[in-house]
């Protein structure tokens, strides 16, 4: 556990070692043994994180949620307890999984809820060790309106197929309209991200002119 996380300036500076080691900018990260709740805190780095701390013992865990709550940070950061071997997560979601002590939780399990290019940083015998889950071959990329440059709308992915679960929930949550452009143009994929264009305009209204971001 990270107990011994005694100050804020301490946490911070683990944080920021941790995320530099593991060069990460932004996304999801799951802090397994998050005891005080102090480093998980840290480990939200800037808006683009969001970051969920687990830890079996319940008292450790009123007191991170205490601690995060006195910090401002409840909301982006959060805490549940852990039970069982199974970690609280769809497959292939998770950024970066960090965790001085997995306490119950195997190695699998962690690679099990990793995206693809996401990292685990684990200290095992007194030091860190940096896995990363790895991107199967058979997962391709849309980086074009028609595919590629070759506008040949036909992906050579064989993995994508008709959804099964919900992965997570981005914005926007309402289209402008069913009868004019879609409120979400130009959709493309690259290095394991999505990118694409919101029209933000007000959805009451569909005359008033587009606010494309």
């Amino acid at each position: 556990m990270f107990d011994g996380v005694g100050s804020v300036f301490d946490a911070g500076q683990q944080a920021e070692e941790i995320l530099t080691a593991c060069n990460m900018t932004g996304g999801l990260v799951v802090h397994i043994g998050c005891g005080n709740g102090r480093l998980t805190a840290a480990l939200r780095a800037g808006d683009g994180f969001l970051v969920h701390g687990l830890d079996r013992d319940e008292t450790r865990v009123a007191l991170a949620r205490k601690y995060i709550q006195s910090a401002g940070e409840y909301g982006p950061v959060s805490i549940d307890q852990l039970t069982g071997e199974r970690l609280p997560y769809v497959d292939n979601l998770v950024n970066l999984v960090v965790s001085e002590n997995l306490d119950g939780i195997s190695v699998d399990e962690v690679m099990r809820v990793l995206a693809p290019g996401g990292k685990a940083y684990i200290k095992a015998g007194g030091s860190w060790k940096s896995k990363v889950k790895p991107r199967p071959d058979q997962i391709d990329e849309w980086t074009h309106a028609m595919y590629d440059a070759t506008n040949n709308a036909v992906s050579n992915d064989s993995i994508v197929g008709p959804p099964k679960q919900i992965q997570w929930v981005a914005g926007p949550q309402w289209a402008r309209s069913h009868d004019h452009l879609s409120s979400i143009s130009g959709a493309v994929s690259s290095g394991g991200r999505i990118f694409y264009i919101i029209d933000e305009a007000p959805i009451a209204m569909v005359i008033l002119d587009p606010d494309w971001h």
